[in-house]
């Protein structure tokens, strides 16, 4: 079965990431084991569009790279209490970010709600 491989540029497009931040991800060590073809060019699999869709994930729920550095660099034998521990923080981490976005969005429901009201009163045959 031939391995399924992918530009930088069709990694990018797929990933949603720049071109820059997949190059970024590499020499930082968050994305491993990139081939480069004869003529040095980075070639992609689908693992590491895996990878790259589990870092994205962390980044946009707001880990911090010193973070997701520190879960990549536990990868390893015996290493699964430590990025469990990672990952159960981060998503305590998420679920206080959830709960105070719903709380301002309440806040912003009831504005919303209270300039409709003062709309209909300053416009009533509208």
């Amino acid at each position: 079965m031939d391995l399924v491989t992918y530009t930088p540029a069709e990694a990018a497009e797929k990933t949603g990431l720049s071109l820059d931040t997949l190059r970024y991800y590499e020499r930082s060590g968050l994305l491993n084991d990139v081939e480069r073809t004869a003529g040095g060019r980075r070639v992609y699999t689908d693992a590491h569009l895996g990878w790259l869709d589990v870092l994205v994930c962390l980044r946009r729920t707001g880990m911090p790279i010193r973070q997701i550095q520190r879960f990549v660099d536990s990868a390893g034998r015996g290493s699964a209490g430590v990025r469990l521990r990672i990952l159960e923080e981060h998503r305590m981490d998420v679920l206080r970010e959830i709960e105070e976005q719903r709380r301002a969005l309440g806040v912003i429901d009831g504005k919303i709600d209270a300039y409709r009201r003062l709309e209909k009163e300053e416009h009533p045959n509208e």
